[in-house]
């Protein structure tokens, strides 16, 4: 007998069940005289057969999964034509394994979107030590398109962290994820028609090339923002650089993890001299790449 809330429910072998309502005590609630409720299924022995499908189900399932968690950690996508001609995915990411699913096609596409927004969707990919200035870049950048009236989002990378990547680490693989997951949101809006700007550490080349893939050739254009160590220690915004000196934190970028700079960006920001231009005047150059590759209108 199982009590739920003001009820027990009583299981027979049969899989036929009594009901007993209660009298219930409780404010709020009213008082029903008792009574029985007897509600039977069919017999057990109709069962059989959908017990039989059930568990034949249920070993493929396991066939599944095992064959899943074998596959690559990064995740692959196999694809098949259907009968109307759209494409069927069966995607395993991490052993975990969606099937039968088909990407549905709408008549309103990226080029309408950009047309109604007069301007290209694409990800400006912003990558550099912690303390580099990315996320002030991003922010000046965002100000000066929005003051030509175009539409942007910045995908900051502590800003991401609060919640669609908040149950991810520091460690190596749980990085690897956290970019993953910006790359593929960053895809969705630049297929909106929206000028997306990302500003990530995203030390390691191979997890920046793999957003680079998800995105027509052009469309992903990376700036490189390649501040010295020093000068990023020496700001130290957020005290990190200290905690990392101190044993504090560990697998810090630039401190005792590595950081890999990019090898053929589209842009690369650095010192003039030994001084760091101001945000506005990076931010320019960015918007005059946009402006000569024709992102800034449809």
């Amino acid at each position: 007998m199982i009590a739920v809330g003001n009820w027990s429910l009583i299981f027979e072998s049969s899989l036929g069940f009594d009901f007993v309502e209660a009298q219930s005590t409780k404010v709020g609630f009213a008082n029903f005289p008792a009574r029985l409720l007897n509600c039977r299924t069919s017999p057990s022995k109709n069962l059989v057969p959908i017990k039989a499908k059930e568990a034949s189900r249920m070993s493929s399932l396991k066939s599944d999964i095992e064959v899943g968690s074998n596959e690559h950690e990064r995740g692959i996508i196999n694809n098949s034509d259907d009968s109307n001609g759209s494409i069927r995915h069966e995607i395993t990411t991490k052993g975990r394994r969606s099937t039968n699913i088909v990407w549905h096609k709408c008549s309103v596409e990226k080029i309408d979107r950009q047309e109604l927004l007069q301007q290209k969707g694409c990800v400006i990919w912003i990558t550099g030590l912690s303390g580099s200035g990315k996320s002030t870049l991003a922010c000046a950048l965002t100000r000066a398109l929005h003051s030509r009236g175009k539409l942007t989002y910045v995908l900051d990378g502590d800003n991401v962290r609060h919640g669609l990547n908040r149950d991810l680490t520091f460690k190596a693989e749980d990085r690897a994820e956290n970019i993953r997951r910006i790359g593929e949101v960053a895809k969705l809006f630049a297929d909106a028609g929206i000028i997306c700007i990302a500003s990530v550490i995203s030390p390691y080349r191979k997890d920046r090339d793999a957003c680079r893939s998800l995105l027509p050739d052009g469309d992903f254009i990376e700036v490189f923002l390649d501040m010295p160590l020093r000068v990023c220690e020496a700001r130290d915004p957020k005290g990190l650089y200290k905690l990392a000196r101190a044993g504090k934190i560990k697998g810090f970028t630039g401190i005792d993890d590595p950081y890999e700079p990019p090898l053929d960006s589209e842009i690369v920001l650095e010192e003039e001299g030994d001084v760091c231009p101001p945000p506005e005047v990076m931010a320019d150059k960015v918007i005059s790449y946009l402006e000569g590759k024709g992102y800034l209108q449809a």
